[in-house]
């Protein structure tokens, strides 16, 4: 199990990644981070756009599951039923059991399997550990200065990821 927070791959937003890619690494399910990576924190339903995205994924064959740190599970399961996808709460990244978790219910392994999240201490770890494909996103918004912060000190590990 490795202990990197090195992304495996990094890009700007959710719509950068596509079916294309997620094949050439023979990825067919995608977990996903919900906040600050599919919608910001006051944002409690998916929009078009995602749903759009969301959908060209399903269309190759690529199964969608929310994995999320947040503690509300009404937010968590309302925004993973509108998208119409299986999600989990409190899911404690970067411990990988969560994931693990996912994959067994989802029936793939971890080399089909790849995170993406706004973090990488808690995404990139998450998915480093759980051995599956690491890929991180620019967060949506850094609302205070802790997350300004945190996202300056991450910069060097989201380099060593940039595609």
């Amino acid at each position: 199990m490795p202990f990197s927070p090195i992304p495996k791959l990094c890009f700007t937003d959710v719509f950068a990644l596509t079916p294309e890619i997620l094949a050439e690494h023979g990825i067919t399910l995608l977990l996903l981070d919900l906040d600050n990576t599919l919608s910001t924190y006051s944002d409690h339903m998916p929009t078009e756009q995602i749903l759009s995205w969301m959908k060209s994924l399903q269309d190759t064959g690529v199964s969608l599951y929310i994995i999320s740190n947040n503690r509300s599970k009404s937010r968590i399961d309302h925004y993973a039923a509108a998208c119409g996808i299986p999600s989990v709460h409190r899911a404690g990244k970067p411990h990988p059991r969560a994931l693990h978790n996912a994959m067994q219910e989802m029936g793939k392994t971890p080399e089909e399997t790849a995170l993406m999240g706004d973090q990488i201490f808690t995404d990139a770890l998450a998915a480093n550990r759980a051995g599956a494909l690491s890929i991180v996103v620019t967060p949506l918004e850094m609302k205070n200065l802790f997350f300004k912060f945190r996202y300056q000190i991450e910069q060097p590990f989201r380099r060593r990821g940039m595609r």
